[in-house]
């Protein structure tokens, strides 16, 4: 009787081991199957994340593109571009802020009192400036502002050949397009002083020049009165500024040389007055 019972007693033993050892050997196997689980399925995560990811930076370099090509596209005709002379039917008023003859250190500190105001511009680069300046070239763009043509030297008198004009103008398109991209494609053009024709002055035969080399070249109706002499007074200039302030439209002639520190002072001002007389902002194209 007592063989029988130790007999027992050992299978009992013998069954209990086995069923802890295939515990065990279950929980190792199932533990083992849920590492790799979890190990394909973290790869499958980061290839799909990573694919995401790829996916939402080519979007985004494609929505750049889009949006540079868009900006800077003309949409005018060439010749004369005049658009306070365009009759609004939206019931807006808007000022196109312009700034001539940059870039230059006075640039950045322009760029960053836009930026405080969310204001866009347009800046008309001459094209020496910009060789020695391509990162403020790059950064007016990367902060969303129009860059247009304002000749390669600004040296012209009016008294050389049409051709030697466009010549000059050609070589800062040239520069602008070297910086900003293939996209590039703008044709707006400043004529260094305004393209008015004055007593003493025949512009005609240069206007005839530039718009049959495709450029749409736009003036101002309204100005700080910074282009007078360097560093006049900022009450002068804001003065300056409400004489002519009057239409639906205005583009706004200002400057961002070394020289036009005022012209930096008075910008905040300039903005503030032109919103208290209900206009909103835009670019040239």
């Amino acid at each position: 009787m007592n063989k029988y019972e130790d007999r027992i007693r050992k299978n009992r033993i013998i069954k209990r081991r086995n069923s802890i050892i295939i515990g065990i050997l279950f929980l190792c196997i199932f533990g083992w199957a849920f590492f790799i689980g979890t190990k394909v399925a973290s790869k499958k995560h980061a290839v799909v994340t990573a694919s995401n990811k790829i996916e939402q930076q080519k979007s985004a370099e494609k929505k750049q593109q889009d949006e540079m090509k868009e900006r800077f596209t003309t949409k005018q005709p060439a010749g004369a571009y005049m658009p306070w002379k365009t009759k609004r039917t939206d019931g807006k008023k808007v000022a196109y802020l312009t700034f001539d003859d940059g870039p230059s250190p006075n640039t950045l500190k322009i760029l960053a009192i836009l930026k405080q105001n969310n204001i866009k511009a347009t800046f008309f680069l001459i094209g020496q400036n910009a060789e020695r300046n391509k990162d403020l070239v790059k950064e007016e763009v990367k902060e969303g502002h129009v860059v247009g043509n304002h000749t390669y030297s600004h040296e012209l008198r009016y008294r050389e050949d049409p051709s030697v004009f466009v010549d000059d103008i050609n070589r800062c398109d040239t520069v602008i397009k070297s910086i900003v991209g293939k996209d590039y494609n703008l044709k707006l053009l400043r004529f260094p002083g305004g393209s008015f024709n004055t007593r003493h002055l025949n512009l005609d035969p240069f206007k005839d020049a530039v718009t049959k080399a495709g450029y749409h070249y736009v003036d101002w109706n309204d100005w700080i009165g910074d282009a007078m002499r360097n560093n006049v007074p900022v009450d002068v200039l804001l003065n300056e500024l409400r004489k002519y302030s009057n239409d639906n439209t205005v583009v706004v002639l200002m400057h961002d040389a070394a020289a036009k520190g005022t012209t930096v002072q008075a910008l905040p001002e300039v903005i503030q007055y032109l919103k208290s007389k209900g206009y909103t902002f835009e670019t040239l194209n």
